[in-house]
């Protein structure tokens, strides 16, 4: 399936966004999970740190995003068009720990991602720039194709963000957690 996107997950069970921008989810996490998914660090520095193995991504499509589907993330409408959508994995030592997919401007991600097979946060602080996250979304997601690649049954956590820089929205990003 290597230059097609994978639809987006369906999701099971989402949290209010009021709810993630002020970390107080309706669900028992243990505080590993509250890091991974409600903190605003970069998921592969802990995926990194977590395992002693740098993240290797692997990259399924880069495409223009047309019509953005319904399970895109709402936020995906601050972002000027055309918009570029990006799917990869991440993985640690050759062992698939997550799925990642971000919708960017054209011009934005042209610009930005030089070096497709590296992660985001790697491409966007090269240059030591100011990034804002902010984390919006939350969810328990399923889709069989995840199950065949993570190798274990659904549910999967997610969860959704932006990237800010000066004060704009950079890119909105889904990751999704075996």
């Amino acid at each position: 399936m290597k230059n097609m996107l994978f639809p987006s997950p369906k999701p099971i069970w989402e949290a209010l966004t009021e709810s993630v921008l002020c970390g107080k989810v309706p669900i028992q996490l243990s505080g590993a999970w509250q890091l991974m998914l409600l903190g605003d660090g970069s998921p592969t520095r802990h995926l990194s740190l977590l395992t002693g193995y740098e993240v290797t991504v692997e990259l399924v499509a880069m495409q223009l995003e047309t019509s953005p589907t319904k399970r895109a993330p709402k936020e995906i409408k601050e972002l000027k068009t055309p918009l570029l959508r990006r799917q990869v994995w991440l993985k640690c030592n050759s062992q698939c720990l997550a799925w990642a997919e971000s919708w960017w401007n054209k011009n934005e991600a042209d610009h930005h991602l030089k070096n497709k097979n590296q992660p985001i946060w790697k491409s966007l602080t090269e240059g030591r720039s100011e990034l804002f996250r902010e984390v919006d979304g939350l969810a328990l997601v399923e889709a069989q194709w995840l199950e065949d690649r993570f190798e274990t049954e659904r549910p999967f956590w997610s969860r959704h963000y932006r990237f800010f820089r000066k004060e704009r929205e950079l890119t909105v990003i889904r990751e999704v957690f075996s």
